[in-house]
């Protein structure tokens, strides 16, 4: 396995529902182990309750991003830190004026092919919304209904 260096402004950028992510480092450089991301999420997008089967951690350089954790509410700003472990429940919106920058680190790297599908696959908003929970489920993500039986988001 050879080093990775990413250089600011390179690296595999997507689009994803609006969001700008970039692979610092992809799960193809760590032979899955881990992969680290950096996303722009803009105020008031992010996806809605899921949960899947690996560790992330957040780490907010600039902007908020307001979470919900197991159902309870979480204010994350520059500098601060969130670790989620496996299963937990999860969801996350940008809540400053400015796009929020955030680096996601994933163990192991299963997200970066549902990102990678996920920009492939859904071009228009809110067209296309309705394939993102099939895209999840095969990639290991599990969106939770909303309230009242109907589903929100994806």
């Amino acid at each position: 396995m050879a080093g990775v260096t990413v250089k600011a402004g390179e690296g595999n950028t997507l689009n994803v529902l609006g969001m700008p992510l970039r692979f610092l480092c992809d799960a193809k450089d760590t032979e899955g182990a881990w992969s680290l991301m950096e996303e722009e999420i803009p105020f008031g997008l992010g996806p809605p309750p899921h949960r899947h089967d690996w560790d992330e951690a957040y780490y907010v350089i600039e902007g908020v991003l307001d979470f919900e954790i197991d159902g309870k509410p979480v204010r994350v700003a520059p500098g601060d830190f969130a670790y989620l472990p496996r299963n937990t429940v999860h969801a996350f919106k940008g809540a400053s004026p400015s796009p929020t920058r955030v680096l996601i680190f994933a163990v192991p790297a299963h997200s970066s092919a549902f990102f990678e599908e996920v920009n492939r696959e859904v071009h228009t908003v809110p067209d296309d919304l309705a394939k993102v929970p099939a895209i999840g489920q095969r990639h290991g993500i599990e969106f939770m209904p909303a309230p009242g039986g109907s589903r929100r988001g994806p």
